[in-house]
């Protein structure tokens, strides 16, 4: 705002007031900047330049002025003559000068609709002579920062569901030593029997598609080398046509052809006789670690076999436990299995929640359900049950647009116990500003990390209103990348009413609030007061009770006498 001058006479002619037969002052005049006052991040900060002419104080002659604004005594500010000793700021009595006075106030309430006054004494030597009368020098104060936007963006964590998911089942048939015929009573174990009731099951099942048979042979490491090589292949050969058969048997022609299988001998299986040495109790773990060292070690197979063969007892054991279950083909299945469709999720998330995953909760909730009551409805059934961050951060997110501070607080801190999520704290930002911990929702900010450019853009335009609030301008300006209302406000505060207005046109935000910042744009461009009335009527059609503010409001201050502006705010 630019500096306004306001006259105020103090002597001994002023108001009829007589102090003596002599002046002691006279003319002071009194420049306040700015005028009307501002407060920017909570504080008012205000200059008073006292100009004394020349020879408007006598030498011997002290005033102390009392500056109060609205109820808030402000201290006193003392000018003196030149042959006073003190404190005061020294006026020569020619050429007269000037005493500035800086205040830097913490904000109040009360200054929003307030004067800035003055009162005083003036003393000559040390008595009291007379007072001087009470003048008001400025209004106070413009509060427009507090206009800011801390409805902070929410952010959301989705889910990582997979619709259609690679999935196998197997069945083993198990040889004998050196063999490769598929003996009856294999073919008859309990896992080759589900195996086809699977695979007959999956005709039915249209979530199901089987896209591959793989068939694997493998030989145990106590045979020779080369040997066991075939025998593998003859054992993939002979357990596929087993499988052939029982295809057949089960009516399941589809997969009798065993050209179609995916067919290899492997060999050796060092890997899996690892795994049953391990398992086995009959052996010790010494004789364990000497026969995985003379596999590693002894490259030629008839020397391998003989060391193995020393070890006396403990290779009965082997033969008897962890061979066996090497010598074998592994059938699999390979199939795409798909998930529940949207109709399903969208169904069983008003009835047996229970049934959905956590990924498939975060799906429906954030995909599927359009109504923010169905989704508070979903994360509250499953968010406990579950125990998941995601779900407890979307629900808290959720009842901050509600207004439901206390729910969303709680569920907010669940999430965040579980993982510090960039999510929750961004969130939980929210809530700390909502409860004026600006410096507690600053540093929650500070830790919202990690997340994608987005998400930081969000979390940067709510930083942007912590900015405002703290009277940095600039900085919440470059925080905002696109078009909103704290952007045009950060702009106006900067005095850039050109890129306010164009920035508030392009948000197309026709709030209350927003309509209402277009008319303080006009009053401080120097619009008349038509067309800031104009402005502020469709403001107050939007919402009625920015009439109180409009009424008080020091960015208008100087249409208060004019009766449209009254008319319009009364």
């Amino acid at each position: 705002m630019k500096a306004n001058t306001l006259r105020t006479i103090v002597g001994l002619f002023i108001s009829g007031l007589i102090i003596s037969s002599c002046s002691l002052v006279k003319d002071f005049d009194y420049t306040v900047t700015p005028n009307p006052l501002e407060m920017h991040g909570d504080s008012v900060k205000f200059t008073v330049v006292v100009n004394i002419p020349e020879k408007g104080i006598k030498k011997t002659v002290k005033a102390e002025i009392t500056p109060k604004l609205g109820g808030t005594s402000l201290g006193v500010w003392t000018v003196q003559g030149s042959k006073i000793t003190g404190n005061g700021k020294v006026i020569e009595y020619k050429p007269g000068g000037t005493a500035t006075f800086e205040m830097a106030l913490a904000y109040d309430p009360s200054f929003e609709a307030a004067d800035l006054v003055l009162t005083g004494k003036v003393f000559k030597k040390e008595k009291e002579k007379a007072e001087i009368p009470e003048q008001k020098i400025a209004d106070a104060t413009i509060v427009t920062p507090l206009m800011v936007r801390k409805e902070f963006g929410m952010l959301y964590q989705k889910d990582e569901l997979i619709r259609v998911v690679d999935k196998s089942v197997s069945a083993i048939i198990n040889f004998d030593k050196g063999k490769s015929l598929v003996k009856s009573k294999e073919l008859k174990d309990e896992d080759i029997k589900v195996l086809v009731a699977w695979i007959d099951s999956a005709q039915n099942n249209p979530k199901i598609e089987i896209e591959s048979i793989n068939v694997r042979g493998y030989a145990s490491p106590d045979g020779e080398f080369a040997k066991n090589g075939d025998l593998s292949k003859d054992r993939v050969n002979t357990a596929s046509k087993a499988f052939s058969k029982l295809m057949k048997k089960a009516k399941l022609d589809k997969y009798m052809d065993t050209s179609t299988y995916d067919k290899e001998g492997l060999g050796e299986d060092f890997e899996e006789f690892k795994k049953q040495l391990a398992a086995t109790e009959t052996i010790s773990e010494g004789d364990k670690n000497l026969f995985i060292r003379i596999l590693e070690k002894v490259a030629d197979p008839e020397a391998r076999e003989k060391e193995m063969i020393n070890l006396g007892k403990s290779f009965k054991e082997l033969e008897k436990d962890v061979f066996p279950n090497i010598r074998r083909s592994v059938i699999t299945v390979n199939y795409k299995e798909s998930g529940l469709t949207d109709d399903e999720m969208i169904a069983f998330s008003t009835n047996n929640t229970d049934t959905l995953t956590v990924e498939e909760v975060l799906y429906t909730g954030e995909n599927l359900l359009k109504d923010i009551n169905s989704r508070v409805a979903l994360y509250t059934a499953t968010a406990e049950p579950l125990n998941d961050s995601r779900v407890f951060n979307n629900l808290g997110a959720l009842h901050y647009l509600q207004n439901n501070l206390p729910a969303a607080k709680e569920n907010l801190e669940a999430s965040a116990a579980l993982i510090e999520s960039g999510e929750a704290m961004n969130n939980l930002a929210a809530i700390a500003i909502l409860e004026d911990d600006r410096a507690k929702s600053r540093t929650l900010l500070s830790s919202a990390k990690g997340m994608s450019n987005e998400k930081m853009s969000t979390v940067k335009s709510n930083v942007a209103a912590l900015d405002i609030l703290d009277g940095n301008y600039s900085s919440a300006e470059s925080n905002i990348s696109g078009n909103n209302f704290n952007k045009a406000l950060a702009q106006l505060l900067q005095g850039n009413i050109t890129d306010a207005e164009a920035t508030l046109s392009a948000s197309d935000d026709s709030e209350g609030d927003a309509l209402y910042l277009t008319a303080i744009m006009a009053a401080r461009a120097g619009s008349g007061v038509s067309d800031v009335v104009a402005k502020l009527a469709l403001a107050l059609e939007a919402d009625s009770s920015l009439k109180a503010k409009a009424s008080k409001d020091r960015e208008f201050v100087k249409f208060f006498a004019d009766e449209a502006f009254k008319s319009a705010v009364e």
